[in-house]
């Protein structure tokens, strides 16, 4: 079974109420609760011998949504808490220079993914075969993930990480999470 991870150190972060942390929160909790439902009811279910009915497809398909969903905010929160700067030195300043032309050029691109119209997540993707970096829309948790790809800085851009605070200002939300992106988590992600 799954537990939340505590991530009360980035309450006071700049640009994040207390307020929408706090509710931020309950949801991450609420996708966890919901993953071990589903592994627990699925479970049961296929011991059950009932692993053709249409109640284990449609719970086995929600599985993806949740999981996706309690992981995803599990990388976003883990890559906030920093002050922002990437140093020029670090490894993944040089990939996103290799890959763009220069980090500015990758940041305009990634803060165009995080600006497309609807509910999703903004993820910089590495390839591990590879080593190529994408910036990629991920929509409702569970589709559009670059399979095998490594995700190495999430952006969450449903309306609750950023409407108690910024109404329909999603730039201005973006432009907080970039001043308060820990980089060395997003280093650490690296491969």
């Amino acid at each position: 079974m799954y537990t939340a991870t505590d991530f009360n150190h980035l309450k006071g972060m700049p640009g994040f109420s207390e307020t929408l942390l706090n509710n931020h929160f309950t949801l991450y909790q609420g996708y966890i609760k919901n993953t071990n439902k589903l592994f627990e009811t699925l479970d049961a279910l296929s011991k059950a011998g009932k692993s053709d009915t249409p109640e284990f497809a449609e719970l086995q398909r929600r599985f993806g949504f949740e999981w996706n969903g309690m992981r995803l905010h599990e990388l976003y929160f883990g890559n906030l808490g920093g002050d922002g700067l990437l140093a020029p030195a670090v490894k993944l300043e040089k990939k996103l220079a290799e890959a763009w032309g220069s980090r500015e050029a990758w940041e305009k691109d990634f803060r165009a993914v995080g600006s497309l119209r609807g509910v999703g997540w903004a993820v910089l993707y590495q390839d591990p075969v590879s080593g190529a970096l994408f910036n990629c829309w991920i929509n409702l948790h569970e589709s559009g993930h670059l399979a095998g790809c490594n995700p190495l800085l999430v952006m969450d851009v449903w309306e609750h990480a950023f409407m108690i605070d910024y109404g329909l200002k999603r730039a201005d939300y973006i432009d907080a999470f970039f001043k308060n992106i820990d980089w060395a988590a997003c280093e650490k992600r690296l491969k």
